[in-house]
């Protein structure tokens, strides 16, 4: 009898504890939150400076700042198709200063591309999405096409002669050929870069002929006629390229390209922090200074929820799976 009750009580004295434990852990997480943000943030890139992925980190940063009383400092860690920076992040402490600038044909292509990575998708808590970019199909003048349907027919009749540029290997400008490629029944041979300043030189050059990127990587080229614009991959007009017709009004129904940008935490931050910080991007994505800055470097700001940004995660992971594994895609 004595030895039942003392079984009773030190269950009762566990359970009592394990109560406890979980109540200073919920104070520990609510006082976290409410002192959120206490110091400098850290913004990590998993691009060099310059182009699509570094300037959304710049825009978000100037203006998070402003909402949260404290530096925001931008941290470009490039290297291995941004495996780099999200290891770097992934280890890092889950207290929600140090967050992942998250690119997404990295984020949602790379686990189909490498068997090995030095990061998974489960290593990140979502927080917001901040900005996407509609990419343009833009080629070289010598290109015997002047809109998207002759420039489909020419590849179809030249199978192989032509050659595209991409960011590098992984990224949404090789993904997204390929699947251009897969729609159309098309062949293209594949030229990767490291960045998207020497992939723009060799097509300016036309040593490569085909750059289906971001506005802000080919913008001024092809407002200067350097590069022809044959259609932007969205569901609208670009605002800075008003006479290029989407794909769909250029006769190609169905591909649509949008790269995006996420800011991820680590997967332990508390989900009281990761709340008040997405309140603070969302506030700070309406600043009016904010879409000025992003509507100079052709960028548009579109937020979105945690929950939000899981689904597009989980969606865009298919697609790309099924995309790298129909065009045998490996990482190079």
């Amino acid at each position: 009898m004595f030895t039942k009750a003392l079984s009773v009580l030190t269950c009762g004295i566990i359970v009592s504890a394990s109560l406890i434990q979980q109540g200073l852990a919920q104070m520990t997480s609510s006082n976290m939150a409410s002192n959120y943000p206490s110091k400098p943030i850290t913004l990590v890139v998993p691009n060099p400076p310059g182009g699509f992925v570094d300037a959304s980190a710049r825009i978000l940063s100037d203006s998070l700042a402003k909402v949260t009383k404290q530096s925001v400092v931008v941290d470009n860690r490039g290297g291995g198709s941004g495996n780099v920076a999200y290891s770097y992040v992934a280890r890092a402490a889950a207290d929600g200063y140090t967050l992942l600038n998250s690119y997404s044909a990295y984020h949602t292509g790379n686990p189909s591309l490498a068997a090995n990575l030095p990061w998974a998708q489960k290593d990140f808590a979502p927080v917001a999405l901040i900005t996407i970019a509609t990419n343009v199909i833009a080629v070289h003048p010598s290109v015997p096409a002047n809109n998207l349907m002759e420039f489909i027919k020419y590849l179809k009749s030249n199978p192989g002669k032509l050659s595209y540029a991409s960011q590098g290997s992984g990224s949404l400008s090789h993904l997204g050929t390929e699947l251009f490629k897969q729609q159309t029944g098309t062949s293209m041979v594949h030229i990767p870069y490291r960045g998207s300043g020497p992939a723009l030189q060799d097509v300016l050059s036309g040593q490569v002929q085909v750059f289906i990127t971001t506005p802000p990587s080919v913008m001024g080229q092809i407002q200067q006629g350097k590069l022809k614009a044959l259609a932007v991959a969205g569901k609208s007009r670009h605002p800075l390229l008003p006479n290029v017709p989407t794909t769909a009004e250029a006769g190609l129904k169905g591909f649509e390209l949008e790269a995006w940008i996420g800011i991820f935490a680590p997967a332990a931050t508390p989900a009281d922090v990761v709340a008040k910080l997405s309140a603070q991007i969302k506030s700070a994505l309406e600043l009016p200074e904010t879409k000025t800055r992003a509507d100079a470097a052709g960028v548009e700001l579109r937020y979105a929820s945690p929950e939000q940004l899981a689904a597009l995660v989980k969606l865009e992971t298919a697609l790309w799976a099924k995309t790298i594994k129909a065009g045998g895609i490996t990482a190079e």
